[in-house]
């Protein structure tokens, strides 16, 4: 049996008797280390985990990557030397990262052209077998491109970075101030874990247009070991904040490169965070678009705003003024033909709009 270092998992036995005497019994359970060669190393548990019962259950992140034998024995307890063992051998395996460029994975933000832009990965990106996400076991390597109107540059199929001099004449760089030396870009963290944050410098990407940056990490000690992150960045004229937006659960969405896998017999509920300073809030308001792959254009998804939003307001959907939303599963059992939504909440301030999604 295999199973994920994020995952619960419990074994259950059944015992039969075979004997006249007393059935009273006792269990213990016995987990062993394994090597190639053999399973000797007892490991020691947690107090939590509960190993006289004929059921074993093991929380998450209890065992370290590797097999083990979990042995259960059975004594009788009027005979001690009565006693009977079966064995099960268990996987566990890495449950892969969730590289996020910025804070709870929101797909699209707003950024105003004389702001910096922050991609922060190794803050963001999410490990689900450890308690906090190392920085340190990743590579990095960032990719730009001008959404709707490009593919992100490349050479014959190769992508080029967003520090590559390189250039493709096909799908031009984001950086409108491009040099052979990057100007514009600051990478983060070098000593520590070098390039695990990347600062798009105010002034580097063109007003009024949509860009789709893009992060692939790469395990230091295992290059098989991969993951990508994307985010969309509208650059507008104002000075909007930065409005993060995830889910409420988050094992309900299941992040899968630019969109959240989400079971369409189940709600989703989003919740927003403001980053920086907040203040003269006006209002907020959430918009529910449907896409649908265009296989004409350059890898986009053409989204139509859902105009039926007022009309199933407290109904489908609850919370549409304020920073948490709700959305039944009514919304996807009555349009199962479509399979692509974006959720966009609008903070309108005193003197800018901030607007992000979650895809």
């Amino acid at each position: 049996m295999s199973y994920r270092r994020s995952q619960d998992f419990s074994i259950t036995s059944m015992i039969q008797f075979n004997c006249d005497g007393s059935l009273s019994t006792t269990t213990k359970w016995t987990i062993k280390n394994c090597t190639s060669t053999s399973c000797s190393v007892e490991i020691l548990l947690s107090e939590k985990v509960m190993t006289i019962y004929s059921e074993l259950y093991i929380p998450s992140r209890t065992l370290d990557y590797g097999v083990y034998q979990l042995t259960l024995t059975v004594t009788m307890i009027d005979s001690p030397n009565l006693k009977s063992s079966s064995s099960v051998y268990v996987r566990i395996t890495a449950t892969g990262i969730t590289a996020n460029l910025v804070q709870l994975g929101t797909s699209m933000i707003t950024r105003g052209n004389e702001q910096d832009l922050l991609l922060d990965p190794g803050t963001f990106s999410v490990d689900p077998d450890e308690d906090t996400f190392d920085a340190t076991k990743w590579k990095y390597t960032y990719y730009c491109r001008i959404h709707d109107l490009y593919n992100f540059p490349n050479i014959q199929g190769i992508l080029l970075s967003i520090d590559d001099s390189s250039i493709d004449p096909y799908n031009p760089s984001c950086l409108s101030n491009r040099s052979g030396n990057g100007t514009g870009l600051i990478f983060g963290n070098l000593t520590a874990s070098p390039n695990s944050s990347l600062t798009v410098l105010g002034g580097s990407l063109q007003l009024n247009r949509m860009y789709q940056f893009m992060v692939y990490m790469e395990n230091r000690k295992n290059s098989s070991v991969q993951a990508t992150g994307y985010v969309l960045v509208t650059i507008e004229v104002t000075h909007p904040q930065l409005i993060a937006v995830g889910c409420v659960i988050s094992p309900m969405c299941v992040p899968n490169l630019e969109f959240q896998l989400l079971n369409p017999t189940t709600q989703v509920a989003l919740f927003t965070n403001c980053i920086g300073t907040c203040t003269n809030l006006q209002s907020i308001k959430w918009n529910i678009y449907q896409g649908s792959d265009n296989s004409t254009s350059s890898n986009s998804t053409q989204w139509t705003l859902f105009n039926n939003t007022i009309l199933y307001e407290n109904i489908w959907f609850f919370g549409t003024n304020t920073s948490n939303f709700t959305a039944t599963d009514l919304l996807f059992l009555n349009n199962l033909q479509i399979s692509l939504w974006r959720f966009e909440v609008v903070y309108t301030f005193q003197s800018a709009i901030s607007t992000s999604a979650l895809n």
